[in-house]
Parts: C-alpha cells; structure tokens; sequence
C-alpha cells in the first residue's frame, strides 16, 4: 500500500468522494442509510455531525477512503466511541480499511475515548467481520433479522466492541 494521508474531510473532499458514498448506500448489503439520501444531507450525517471525520488520500491525493468517529452514547455512556468506513472501490483489498480502523482507534484514544462499538455489522459482510476480529475487536451481540439486505432478504447484525 502506497503512503496514506489523513486530513479532516472538507466539503470538496466529501463531494469528490460522494458517488462512491452513494454507491455504497444505494447497494444495501452494509449501511443502514436511506438510499436515496441526498448529497446534502449525506455531508451533514458524515461529515458534520460526529467529532471527526477524515479523509483517507494516496500520495497523488486520491480519495481512497473516509471515517468518521463520533461518541457511540451522551452522558455515562460518551467514552465509547463509534466509527464508520466506507472505501473507495478501486481501494478495496488493498489494506485501506485496516489503516483507517488502526488510525482511528488512536484519535479515538487522543479523544479520550476508551473503548470503541460497531452498533450495526451486517453478518453478511465477512470481510470486515474477519478484519475487525484480526484488529482485536469481539462480536458482543447478534440482532436477528436486523438489517434488509438488497440481494438477500433479511440479515442478522452484530454488535463489535473493543476495548482501546
């Protein structure tokens, strides 16, 4: 993997990388967003509303990926953090998910934050099951049925947690 660059993600950043945002919630098989969520109101929910987001770049300043961090609960509950990562599709395999995931459990620790959960995991999506386990996180809960998958009906989800 080239050398990765995480920068806060600006609104020209989030509009370069809004078709793949889109793609990914318009295919229902990993994000429980509305599909047809606009460009406007998908920055507000990435980008505006949690504590950081950040864009992930190579070394020509391609896009190829984003995170964003935010407390996963208010009050008692606001030291476990939550996180989100969508990766570009020519990206995919190539170890950009395991830095921003490695990258983001350090701004999580620098935020004082001491403990980090996937509310939402579609079981359907090995992938990032087998790597969130590979980086020491634990499947703490299954919801059955939680999640209608665009291709397979009804899935289970589970609930991810690490301690930081």
């Amino acid at each position: 993997m080239s050398t990765l660059t995480f920068t806060p993600m600006s609104y020209d950043d989030f509009m370069t990388f809004w078709p793949t945002f889109q793609g990914i919630v318009t295919a229902q098989e990993t994000y429980a967003i509305e599909p047809n969520i606009s460009a406007e109101d998908a920055y507000q929910l990435w980008c505006k509303t949690p504590r950081a987001t950040l864009s992930v770049k190579d070394e020509t300043g391609t896009i190829l990926g984003t995170y964003y961090l935010k407390a996963n609960a208010a009050g008692p509950g606001s030291h476990v953090c939550n996180c989100g990562y969508m990766v570009a599709t020519a990206a995919r395999g190539k170890g950009v998910a395991r830095a921003m995931c490695e990258h983001s459990q350090q701004l999580a620790q620098k935020l004082g934050f001491s403990a980090m959960q996937f509310n939402a995991v579609v079981s359907t999506n090995q992938v990032a099951i087998a790597l969130w386990q590979r980086l020491g996180f634990a499947i703490v809960g299954t919801v059955p049925n939680a999640y209608r998958h665009a291709q397979l009906g009804k899935v289970d989800t589970h609930v991810m947690y690490k301690e930081l």
